[in-house]
């Protein structure tokens, strides 16, 4: 019996998330967040996705919109089957 309890290691598919430097970091938080770090996770993503607006106009918009349609189809497919 020892007194640290050590963490698992990661699947592999964690650790190459994780590695990606700037997603994987968000990555990260948003998978070990507590408290208020969900908002600051939040804000981050919001503040990428407005300076890609600002840095390639309305495709800098309208493409991340467009491309998490699948993503709410798969969660929207989740929720239905409990």
């Amino acid at each position: 019996m020892s007194a640290i309890e050590m963490p698992g290691r990661l699947p592999i598919w964690q650790r190459l998330l994780f590695a990606v430097p700037l997603f994987g970091w968000l990555a990260k938080d948003a998978a070990h967040a507590r408290g208020e770090e969900w908002g600051y996770t939040a804000a981050a993503i919001f503040s990428m996705w407005g300076c890609s607006a600002l840095l390639f106009g309305l495709p800098g918009l309208y493409i991340p919109a467009v491309m998490m349609v699948p993503v709410m189809f798969l969660i929207l497919i989740l929720i239905s089957r409990g």
